[in-house]
């Protein structure tokens, strides 16, 4: 069997539909599984355990170009590629027109069938036509958490019951695990944000337990923020540079834990098995957060939780 997952976006996302992948191993062995993911994190699906081929698009960016001949036959050469074999499923865990066309423009095999959701859920994305432009929509619980839904897509889609917790499976090349907790500080959306004063305040609780604090960037204003906290610790801190996401992932892997807001990183530590604290400043840990697994624990909620709860849960998982 062969099937073709189309996620494309955004990190956080793209790293909770992962445990569909391991699904897919177990209730079919040898299935041979293809990924359509955003270029900026391909190097990272790369990483991705069970995966075959990543096909890396660049929609966000041929958008700015659309009508270039360079971006035209950037165009041909992803639909070349996305052609080049026969899929018995293709399987769209966006459900956005965007994803759900892409999904269409797979070739299927002589039984193949491409699949979506038929409805939307509680604070998950979804565009309501995606429905019609595939061969099969499948009903979703109107509530759901974001990892479950994945999985249930897969599952309703292919004919099998989900079962236990989610599995991750994504390589690293991490080295012995080193006494650094990753402040995952950053996100793109202002209502998601801890306030710096907060963040100065937990790094120095945890250098005085004998940890340094890492502080991963990417952007002026991010690496504005973590140098104003470094310099408030005095030297306790170690500012990453900008890098990639696999070497992000690597160095996540070998720290002992990680206290972020509701993030990509965030999401990487829930894939990676550490110890984690996810901070919510809105009612979404019922959607996003860790489930399962008593080292991960996500606070916060209707408002930002305050030092002491994010500090208490942190003791709890370590």
């Amino acid at each position: 069997m062969k099937v073709l997952i189309v996620k494309l976006s955004s990190l956080g996302d793209v790293i909770q539909t992962v445990p569909v992948v391991q699904d897919l191993q177990r209730q079919f062995p040898g299935v041979v599984i293809d990924w359509v993911v955003e270029e900026a994190f391909a190097p990272l699906a790369a990483r991705f355990e069970g995966v075959r081929r990543v096909l890396p698009i660049g929609q966000r960016r041929w958008r700015k170009a659309r009508w270039s001949a360079a971006m035209r036959a950037e165009r041909a050469r992803f639909r070349d590629a996305l052609r080049s074999e026969a899929y018995d499923a293709v399987l769209d865990f966006q459900g956005l027109i965007k994803s759900a066309l892409v999904a269409r423009s797979a070739r299927l095999s002589a039984d193949g069938f491409s699949a979506t959701y038929a409805n939307a859920s509680e604070a998950c994305s979804y565009e309501w036509p995606v429905r019609w432009l595939l061969l099969r929509s499948l009903p979703m619980p109107r509530r759901i958490h974001a990892v479950a839904r994945y999985r249930l897509l897969a599952g309703s889609a292919l004919g099998y019951e989900v079962q236990g917790v989610a599995r991750y499976a994504i390589a690293t090349t991490a080295p012995e695990r080193l006494p650094v907790v990753v402040l995952a500080h950053g996100t793109t959306r202002a209502d998601n944000e801890w306030p710096e004063a907060d963040w100065i305040a937990l790094a120095r609780r945890l250098a005085g337990q004998g940890l340094r604090v890492a502080l991963p960037q990417a952007g002026a204003r991010e690496l504005a923020r973590v140098t104003r906290i470094a310099q408030a610790l005095g030297g306790q801190a170690d500012v990453w540079p900008a890098m990639g996401l696999p070497e992000v992932l690597d160095r996540m892997a070998g720290s002992q834990g990680v206290i972020g807001v509701d993030s990509g990183l965030s999401h990487l530590a829930v894939a990676l098995d550490l110890p984690h604290v996810q901070i919510f400043s809105q009612p979404r840990a019922w959607r996003a957060g860790p489930v399962g697994n008593a080292r991960q624990r996500a606070v916060g909620g209707d408002g930002a939780p305050d030092v002491d709860t994010v500090w208490n849960a942190w003791r709890a998982v370590c």
